[in-house]
């Protein structure tokens, strides 16, 4: 084994950690048994303190400007929106299809890449495109008889949403960390963004569209399931994977990203007892090979030469 290999042993061993440990997060959120916002907001506002401590002692090394702060900050004003789509998408047609359908992020990310950096997909990207759109028809249930979840309908228009509000904090967050600051900083600032727009979300009367009010009322055992998802997924998981991915190369990077999907299927599979129709696991299918033919083979390369290294997890 070469020195570069060893060298990349930990950071692929971190961030699988991460991935693995990302890949429970919605079973948990299912466990709690809340409202879509209140489970998302208090998910956020349990690691709040944690990364602020974390923060706090590495704050010699944290170099950023406020104004790079204050643009992690907004990244997670866009992942407050995220969630409001992707625990909707939970709620309606289950873990494993709203967790696949918004980690075709990849897609996305590379397509608005293209429009606003110059930054060209190639031809497996463009070929994904019409392959997502099937199976995104037959995940929805609309020509099946009996689909698996409560509206698989909304449940695929809820899980674009999320996907489109990812992709945009993705592009945000990668941008407010140019500087390459302390993991925890960065986390801390987009985490407290999160809860902040989660917070306005959740004050708003949205009840028509199905978003119901934060309750405060801290009930047991569902916020003992949200503290757990604070501090394994929100804290422990996404430190890992921030940590670890600008450490690796893209093959790698890739590999490890798509292994969080993958794994929430099967805990979903395995212990909530989802189960997806025939056309809705076809669909499924379809979107796995787009997300792993982009991830894997399409990366896009900006006309200056530099490669796009956006990635990211729940």
């Amino acid at each position: 084994m070469s020195e570069e290999d060893a060298s990349r042993r930990l950071p692929m061993a971190t961030a699988l950690f991460g991935a693995a440990v990302l890949s429970f997060a919605p079973l948990l959120y299912q466990y709690s048994d809340t409202a879509l916002v209140t489970g998302a907001f208090f998910r956020m506002l349990y690691a709040v303190p944690i990364l602020a401590v974390l923060a706090y002692r590495v704050k010699s090394e944290d170099k950023r400007p406020i104004r790079t702060r204050a643009i992690a900050f907004l990244a997670g004003l866009l992942l407050a929106l995220d969630f409001v789509g992707y625990h909707s998408a939970i709620d309606y047609v289950g873990t494993g299809i709203s967790t696949l359908i918004g980690n075709s992020q990849v897609i996305i990310v590379t397509l608005v890449s293209w429009w606003l950096l110059g930054e060209r997909p190639n031809k497996s990207t463009l070929l994904a495109l019409p392959l997502v759109m099937i199976g995104l028809a037959l995940i929805s249930g609309i020509w099946d008889d009996e689909p698996y979840g409560a509206d698989p309908f909304k449940g695929v228009i809820a899980s674009i949403f999320a996907a489109i509000f990812y992709s945009s904090f993705l592009l945000v967050y990668r941008y407010s960390n140019r500087d390459m600051a302390p993991s925890s900083s960065l986390q801390f600032d987009a985490t407290l963004g999160a809860a902040t727009g989660l917070l306005i979300v959740g004050l708003m009367p949205l009840g028509t569209v199905g978003i119901e009010k934060i309750d405060f009322n801290i009930s047991w055992p569902g916020h003992a399931w949200l503290l757990l998802l604070a501090v394994s997924c929100q804290v422990t998981g996404w430190l890992a994977i921030t940590h670890a991915l600008p450490r690796l190369p893209g093959a790698h990077t890739s590999f490890a990203v798509l292994t969080q999907p993958v794994l929430t299927i099967v805990w979903g599979t395995i212990i909530l007892g989802e189960d997806p129709s025939l056309q809705q696991s076809a669909g499924m299918a379809l979107i796995l090979a787009s997300v792993i033919s982009v991830t894997v083979f399409g990366e896009a390369k900006a006309s200056s030469g530099s490669e796009v290294g956006v990635q990211g997890e729940r």
